[in-house]
């Protein structure tokens, strides 16, 4: 176990911890560019997926995890962003300007919704954002003229010049880098005063308060960058699928979200992105696993979501840090062996009477 003697301020807010931490990322990412080689185009599809979802976890993160607002409605900016992206795209304008505009336009419909209602907070809060998606699943529906409605709206392929993303291969690699870039995005975003002030507010919003914080901007900002990534999320998923109806973004979704930033692991971008891997891995480990069970359960209807959901509950009872939570505790304990105490992840939640609700 390595520990710094720190002399500067800068040093506290460092991208990196430690100057080797750099080459191990370095290593892993030269390690994703090479997985296409060795896998076959399915699970490079699901390396995709999990490359998107991961998108749209880390601005949940930024939202619920670090900000400490709970959002029931992320779905709807996913889907904002799916049709900003495919009807851009539809009428002539690069996939390059298309991205961007998705996450943009999320981004204020994020300011334009979050302002009055995240003054709410807890149930409230996450009962309001539920409201919105459900709105936003209207509107889809209903406004044919743009949409299409149930129809559902067929999307181009992405695009940058003469480069076409219409490969497994190609589309991975593209999933890649917004993901790379997004986690870049979010680690500095934190680093800065506005990512410091979001984390004060979700330790003690009355703390914040007296130091001078204004709550009700801070949130604003979380929730409109949180949608942002959202966006951008939902135009790599309309380009990845080529179709898209309201069917696809409804409140399941937002539920599957928010379950991947809490299993993965709440305060933690590494969470965000070990939450999509076990959303989109789990459901195919429970098919291999089918035929190893007994007869008169392999033949039951819902076997598959009803171990799915088991396995998240054990999850959630057995591991509530989530999965990189396990993973600190796991790495703790090497390095602390044999001086590792079971106790030293507990928390001890004190309040002062200010902060009681």
């Amino acid at each position: 176990m390595r520990f710094i003697m720190k002399t500067d301020y800068y040093q506290d807010i460092r991208l990196f911890k430690y100057r080797s931490t750099f080459f191990w990322y370095l290593a892993l990412v030269i390690g994703c560019l090479m997985l296409p080689l060795g896998l076959d185009e399915y699970l490079i599809s699901q390396l995709t997926f999990i490359c998107m979802y991961a998108v749209a976890a880390v601005g949940l993160m930024l939202l619920t995890g670090y900000t400490g607002q709970v959002s029931m409605g992320h779905a709807a900016f996913f889907a904002i962003g799916s049709y900003t992206s495919a009807i851009l795209t539809a009428k002539g304008v690069p996939f390059l300007a298309a991205l961007p505009a998705a996450g943009l336009l999320a981004g204020l419909v994020g300011i334009v919704i979050g302002r009055p209602i995240l003054h709410l907070s807890g149930l409230y809060l996450a009962i309001a954002t539920m409201g919105f998606a459900f709105i936003v699943d209207e509107i889809l529906v209903r406004w044919e003229s743009m949409t299409r409605g149930n129809m559902g709206y067929y999307v181009d392929p992405a695009a940058i010049g003469p480069l076409v993303f219409d490969s497994e291969i190609r589309f991975y690699y593209l999933a890649l880098v917004v993901l790379i870039l997004t986690l870049l995005a979010a680690r500095n975003i934190l680093r800065s005063p506005t990512g410091r002030a979001m984390i004060a507010i979700r330790d003690s919003e009355v703390a914040a308060e007296a130091m001078g914080i204004n709550p009700a901007k801070f949130k604003t900002m979380a929730f409109a960058v949180s949608a942002f990534f959202t966006g951008i999320a939902g135009s790599l998923y309309a380009h990845k699928i080529f179709f898209i109806n309201p069917e696809s973004y409804t409140i399941f979704l937002s539920i599957e979200l928010l379950a991947m930033v809490i299993i993965g692991g709440l305060g933690s971008l590494h969470g965000a992105v070990f939450g999509a891997a076990f959303f989109i891995f789990l459901p195919q480990f429970i098919v291999m696993t089918k035929d190893y069970l007994p007869q008169y359960l392999q033949n039951q209807t819902g076997l598959q979501p009803a171990l799915f959901g088991l396995l998240i509950i054990l999850v959630m009872l057995f591991e509530p840090l989530g999965i990189y939570g396990r993973w600190l505790k796991t790495k703790f304990y090497f390095e602390m062996f044999p001086l590792y105490r079971k106790d030293s992840f507990k928390r001890e939640k004190k309040y002062q009477k200010a902060e009681r609700r």
